[in-house]
């Protein structure tokens, strides 16, 4: 499993929110690419990116600090944040970023998704599903649905999606642990990879996710705090060779 650490961005600085709230704000840096190189150096694989102000307004923000991360990065990255079209999707993809996330336009507009599947590759897609008590929220959070996030995976990907990131509101900044049975039950329900965010604070979260079969952790509030140290997270995370039993 991809443990991929989170950069948020918020008015070109790294922040980390509390239940998505945006008057709770801790800033972490004022140099998110330096932020970068430090998760790379540590071992990170890929680095996840969300452009907070974007998911507000509806297309991406914080264009020089995405951009500096990508130029940065020699490890992949992933985008998301007010991504909500086939053009924006292009214009993340030319920035130099390998996939983007897209949550709202999947309800709102998911023939929007549907040709950035097509013509971008499903592999360059991730669809973002970000959830209270089950239920979809969209608009960087702001604005709740009655769209169950089961329902809204399956339909995706009749669509072509062959990946989701579902991100539980309640327990996001929190440190309060993953929400398992949601997550377990979504892994059983949905054919397609499936990326686990929202709560993480330790190893153990870690390697329960692992067992549950999620293909990637994103990880933000823990790795800045020092509650997870990524590279204990990634050796911990390897599989066990017959001589170490």
């Amino acid at each position: 499993m991809e443990v991929v650490p989170a950069i948020d961005l918020r008015g070109g600085r790294c922040v980390r929110l509390y239940q998505g709230d945006y008057a709770r704000e801790t800033v972490y840096s004022d140099a998110p690419a330096e932020v970068a190189a430090r998760w790379i150096e540590a071992g990170a694989s890929r680095l996840h990116v969300v452009d907070l102000d974007g998911a507000k307004a509806g297309a991406p923000v914080n264009l020089p600090a995405i951009e500096s991360i990508a130029a940065a990065s020699t490890v992949p990255v992933q985008l998301g944040g007010g991504i909500r079209s086939l053009e924006s999707a292009r214009a993340a993809l030319d920035l130099g970023v390998d996939r983007v996330l897209s949550g709202t336009a999947a309800v709102s507009d998911p023939d929007a998704v549907a040709a950035m599947c097509a013509a971008l590759g499903p592999e360059a897609v991730v669809v973002s599903v970000d959830a209270r008590d089950g239920l979809v929220a969209l608009d960087g959070w702001t604005r709740s649905t009655r769209v169950r996030a089961a329902d809204l995976m399956r339909r995706m990907a009749a669509q072509g999606v062959v990946r989701f990131l579902y991100t539980d509101i309640a327990r996001d900044g929190t440190l309060s642990g993953p929400n398992y049975a949601a997550i377990e039950a979504l892994q059983g329900e949905i054919d397609a990879g499936l990326i686990a965010a929202g709560g993480i604070s330790s190893v153990e979260h870690l390697l329960r996710l692992q067992d549950i079969g999620v293909e990637a952790a994103v990880v933000g509030k823990a790795l800045y705090t020092g509650d997870v140290s990524l590279p204990d997270a990634i050796r911990s995370l390897q599989p066990k060779s017959p001589l170490n039993h």
